[in-house]
């Protein structure tokens, strides 16, 4: 028995030992083409990371006391209406020419990555691209828009002739059935009246007259002021946002969490998306008069339609009202010309309006803006009450960067909890 080795006397120690043993390896499987594929989509770290490194924590939030729950919170909502009540003009400049300055400010930053670009240089490029652009857009769509208004100032006493007529083939029709109402000389008169109105306006279109002209001269300070106020924040922008980035509770560092990026973005993601729905409804209203007019339903329409088009684009910049405007000018020619013809082109314009709420609106609005229909119309309420369109047109961007105001808050915020607990009142 004593000479026996220990795994033989001891069997516990016996297993053990066996479980110590490197037992030779058998050659690995060399893996499969789906294996290899798999490894490949797995995100592989960088060589500045460390696998074993947890992931950042988030920043503590930061706590707000109870007497700025009692005394400051109420007194804020009063103290911002009674400011833009105030100075509700200065404002409005300031917010757009802080609107105008997020929405250009990537492209700045874009410019300035180039190597050897100054801050300045690039705000000056981006500004003068800018006006580049606006302008040649301009000229590209002036001369048939032009050339459409001018057909129309000549062909509109023909189309009230024509009106005329058909009023009274429809009084003798009456007069037939022995209905007795005079309506030529109403008619008449009535078509007569709009025809000066709309060659007024026509006029105007084109020859931009005083009217214009004077309103122009009135606004061009306050347009002066909004562009050189933005030229100066973009310019001074990085400091503006570290500014504002030692305001408010600290982020955790990625863009995705920095609030001057999140505003930014919000401005950005309202302006494409506004632009590109005023591009699809006037490119679709466009479309839809030419076709009328091939068919023969609305013959004006093949004639006029890049200017009807071009000016239900720019209506559908006008929250709420704009496709009414946008719609007026073709449904007036058309009662020109038949009332029947009216009522399709009334008709064209209600199913438009219905593309445009059910599918063209939330495809594209429910992405940049995702706000409650409820707070869209309260903001454009309050914007006309501040001052008229101007306003219901900032409404919107402002209410997106509210948005993401309140969601950072939320995110970084909390609130010092009240001592429920039932105490002596002395």
């Amino acid at each position: 028995m004593t000479g026996l080795e220990p795994e033989q006397r001891d069997p516990p120690a016996r297993a053990a030992l066996a479980e110590a043993r490197i037992e030779p390896s058998e050659p690995a499987a060399a893996p499969t083409a789906e294996e290899r594929e798999l490894a490949a989509e797995q995100p592989q770290p960088t060589p500045d990371e460390d696998p074993t490194k947890p992931a950042a924590a988030e920043p503590p939030r930061a706590v707000v006391p109870r007497w700025v729950q009692l005394a400051l919170l109420p007194i804020v909502p009063l103290a911002l209406w009674v400011a833009i009540k105030l100075a509700g003009k200065v404002l409005l400049v300031f917010l757009v020419a802080t609107l105008i300055a997020l929405l250009l400010n990537p492209v700045v930053a874009f410019v300035q990555r180039a190597p050897h670009v100054r801050r300045g240089f690039a705000v000056l490029v981006v500004y003068l691209t800018f006006f580049i652009a606006v302008i040649g857009i301009g000229f590209l769509l002036a001369n048939p828009i032009s050339n459409q208004v001018n057909t129309f100032t000549k062909d509109l006493p023909h189309i009230v002739d024509q009106a005329n007529k058909t009023l009274a083939s429809f009084q003798k029709t009456l007069n037939k059935h022995g209905i007795h109402v005079q309506i030529i000389k109403q008619g008449h008169t009535a078509l007569q009246t709009l025809q000066e109105k709309v060659e007024k306006a026509a006029g105007s279109l084109v020859s931009f007259g005083g009217d214009i002209l004077t309103k122009v001269v009135s606004t061009a300070f306050d347009l002066i002021l909004i562009f050189v106020l933005s030229i100066y924040m973009l310019s001074y922008g990085p400091k503006i946002g570290d500014l504002v980035r030692g305001i408010v509770p600290r982020g955790d560092g990625t863009p995705a969490d920095d609030y001057p990026t999140l505003a930014q973005q919000a401005v950005s993601s309202y302006v494409r998306g506004q632009l590109l729905f005023s591009a699809i409804m006037g490119v679709t209203a466009g479309v839809a008069l030419y076709v009328f007019g091939v068919l023969g339903i609305f013959p004006d329409g093949e004639t006029y339609a890049v200017a009807f088009g071009a000016f239900l684009a720019v209506a559908e910049l006008i929250p709420y009202v704009g496709p009414i405007l946008g719609a007026l000018p073709p449904v007036l020619v058309a009662l020109f010309t038949d009332p029947i013809t009216a009522v399709w082109v009334a008709l064209l314009f209600l199913g438009l309006q219905q593309f445009e709420g059910h599918v063209v609106a939330p495809q594209i609005f429910g992405h940049s803006l995702r706000i409650n229909p409820l707070l869209v119309i309260a903001a454009l309420l309050i914007g006309l009450q501040i001052d008229g369109i101007v306003g219901a047109v900032v409404a919107l961007p402002t209410l997106a960067i509210a948005r993401e105001t309140v969601l950072y808050l939320h995110r970084h915020l909390t609130f010092e909890p009240w001592d429920r607990r039932a105490g002596p009142l002395l």
